[in-house]
């Protein structure tokens, strides 16, 4: 068991669709945790450190997130923040059946779940305009009944418009659908990610996707948004940082585990995927989201 292992949070949406919450800082509500429904995060106060998945990165006042289903999250402020901050955090809980039944009902909508795949890994919206988007939120905490899930409609369609999606954390598997372009690279997707520490080359991926290697490389990038040594190579360091935190193994031993023939190469992806080396993640990781064992009185 990993020794920061989220906390799995049960959302009841029995008496509505979607949840909104506001909350301050500090709070218990912060904590590294997980739950069935997205989230769309909108952090109004204060800066710090973001963590989504395997991701590490730096958080500040406006910033905009969506996690999808069971990705553990989690932001922590700075300690430059000594005094209690009323409201940090607007957000907004919801389930993939809601919109995939609005997708069904509405064909016109069906292009939102493009949104949600991405989630999937984590959204950060870049350069979404702050105002903007605290003024979505505020429409719907404001709203009851059909007028707000009409607000959070008009928010999605407005995020699904949004250029810049940054995608956060090691890519979740692509839902196939039949026998689609999708099913197929989902097939290969799969395969890296059940046998991550092997060889695996184009050529493999795009006789297994029975495509030839330039169609494959063409639509591996169309539908996962890497390319496919880059999406490998996210794999393995996903699954290190996984190794990082809830092991005390050496990194020379961990390099090997996920595919990386030698220390040099390993660290030199590592830091070019999170931005940090291997013993950095693991020093943050561990600082700032295992459990803490003071006890408060």
């Amino acid at each position: 068991m990993s020794i920061i292992e989220p906390e799995i949070e049960m959302v009841d949406r029995s008496a509505r669709s979607i949840r909104y919450l506001e909350h301050g800082w500090p709070t218990e509500l912060c904590r590294w945790h997980a739950h069935e429904e997205y989230e769309l995060h909108l952090v109004v106060e204060t800066r710090g450190k973001a963590f989504v998945g395997d991701y590490i990165g730096d958080f500040k006042a406006g910033d905009l997130f969506m996690t999808g289903p069971n990705l553990p999250h989690n932001w922590i402020t700075d300690q430059v923040w000594s005094e209690p901050v009323e409201t940090r955090d607007m957000l907004v809980q919801f389930s993939h059946e809601s919109v995939e039944k609005l997708a069904e009902g509405f064909p016109e909508f069906a292009q939102v779940l493009q949104l949600l795949q991405l989630a999937q890994s984590g959204i950060f919206f870049e350069g979404f305009n702050p105002t903007f988007a605290r003024g979505h939120m505020e429409a719907i905490r404001d709203n009851k009944g059909a007028e707000r899930i009409l607000a959070f409609v008009r928010f999605l369609v407005r995020l699904n418009e949004h250029a810049e999606k940054k995608t956060l954390s090691v890519a979740k598997l692509i839902h196939p659908k039949g026998g689609s372009k999708q099913a197929r690279i989902a097939l290969v997707v799969d395969h890296i990610t059940k046998n991550f520490k092997e060889q695996f080359s184009v050529a493999q991926a795009a006789e297994m996707a029975n495509m030839t290697e330039i169609t494959f490389s063409r639509n591996f990038q169309s539908v996962t948004g890497h390319g496919f040594v880059e999406f490998l190579n996210r794999i393995r360091i996903g699954q290190a940082c996984g190794m990082l935190y809830a092991s005390d193994d050496q990194i020379i031993l961990i390099a090997p585990k996920v595919g990386f023939k030698n220390l040099a190469n390993f660290n030199r992806h590592f830091q070019k995927i999170k931005g940090m080396t291997p013993s950095e993640y693991r020093e943050i990781a561990r600082k700032d989201l295992a459990p803490q064992t003071e006890t408060v009185t």
